[in-house]
């Protein structure tokens, strides 16, 4: 027997990759086709105007590349800047110092400002160093959106309104990779010039597929940036969108159909429905924890993540105990501490195509995990917390009433 066999569903509540529906399971079933037929074209033209609206632009224009948040990260900083220019990145877990370690290795100067771990990204550091920047050396501000690896969730806004503030023209380059489709976006309003996310994410598709989007300052900055890119040149990509055509090379047609599936099931629900949806099951896990007696690795309320919650354990349990017995009795799979919390916290995640009862269901399972490994946990206790808020909270399902 498959040591990996387990009966019934694997509960998946890491933060990315997610359960994927079965809707889109079904839309991916199919054969390969010509991508140069009429029929993939087609397809695309619609998955290109329908993207736009998760990231909240009408000026911005998208890009489907066959990769995953890694090199939509590569393309964003490659298409838009020269080696050399001088970058802000905020350092405040392990994602955004991957991101920084790309960024120096493709040979940025970066200027690093770094946060305690569950701490968000320090913004009057920002201020300080966009005001000293009268020669405007600063070419690009780099940020990300949500860091899964501590629960924190960074305010854009405040962001745009300092470079506003400053008069500063440096491009503005979120991660969105786990929040674009569940935590709040708005490309346009906040002026973000490369937007980028994943598909194993928010839209519970497969990995594989990088999803950016420039707005018209970014494409302007992409015609004289020196940095060396092929594969993630936006420039081949326009030169195919003009044609018709698309696809500079051969696209993932599964993942072009389950795409159109995953958007169909967002617009159907609402995007702004699917964003309250995360915030009532990242409000439910915090006060779960807190009936827990355990506390949030995120150190404030306003930088609480609606996708991914990162619980700090007592100093005598191993965090990695508590994957390991979630993954080994239970079939429950949870996040990792990594890096600097590693053995310290163990991260719920609750992004995704789930529900609020498939959410309780993880949580009954943290809770006999804890009694497990001696933490002290009240069966129920947690679950009792967020049940109470969810009973008061969920909507009716509108096409049910």
């Amino acid at each position: 027997m498959d040591y990996m066999y387990a009966p019934g569903k694997n509960h998946l509540f890491v933060p990315g990759p997610v359960h994927i529906p079965d809707q889109v399971i079904r839309a991916m079933n199919r054969n390969n086709e010509d991508y140069r037929s009429p029929a993939v074209p087609a397809l695309t033209k619609t998955l290109l105007e329908d993207i736009k609206k998760i990231f909240k632009t009408t000026s911005g224009t998208p890009f489907l590349i066959p990769t995953t948040g890694t090199g939509a990260w590569e393309s964003a900083l490659t298409n838009t800047l020269s080696p050399g220019d001088r970058i802000i990145s905020f350092l405040i877990g392990q994602f955004s110092l991957l991101w920084i370690d790309q960024q120096q290795r493709l040979n940025f100067n970066v200027d690093v400002v770094e946060s305690d771990w569950g701490e968000g990204a320090k913004l009057d550091v920002l201020a300080s160093k966009l005001a000293a920047d009268t020669a405007h050396t600063i070419k690009a501000i780099c940020i990300v959106h949500n860091e899964t690896a501590t629960g924190v969730t960074n305010n854009l806004s405040k962001v745009r309104k300092l470079l506003d503030e400053y008069r500063h023209p440096a491009l503005f380059l979120v991660d969105g990779v786990s929040s674009i489709c569940a935590i709040d976006f708005r490309m346009d309003e906040w002026g973000i010039d490369v937007a980028l996310t994943g598909s194993q994410k928010a839209l519970s598709l497969p990995t594989g597929m990088g999803i950016v989007c420039a707005s018209p300052k970014a494409l302007e900055a992409s015609k004289t940036a020196k940095s060396v890119r092929v594969f993630f040149d936006w420039k081949d990509y326009i030169k195919f969108y003009n044609l018709g055509t698309f696809w500079p090379y051969t696209p993932s047609i599964q993942l072009l159909y389950g795409l159109r599936a995953a958007l169909d099931l967002i617009f159907e629900e609402g995007l702004e429905n699917v964003i309250e949806r995360h915030r009532r099951l990242g409000k439910a896990t915090r006060l779960a924890v807190e009936a827990w007696g355990l506390k949030n690795c995120t150190q404030k309320e306003e930088w609480f993540s609606d996708t991914v919650t990162a619980v700090i354990v007592p100093s005598h349990i191993n965090s990695s105990e508590i994957v390991r017995r979630a993954w080994q009795r239970y079939n429950l799979s949870l996040g990792l501490g990594l890096n600097k919390v590693a053995g310290k916290v163990f991260r719920i995640g609750h992004l995704g195509h789930l529900n609020e009862l498939q959410l309780l269901g993880c949580l009954a399972g943290v809770e006999m995990i804890l009694k497990d490994v001696g933490y002290p946990v009240k069966l129920g206790s947690g679950v009792a917390a967020a049940s109470a808020y969810l009973q008061n909270n969920i909507p009716m399902i509108p096409s049910r009433i």
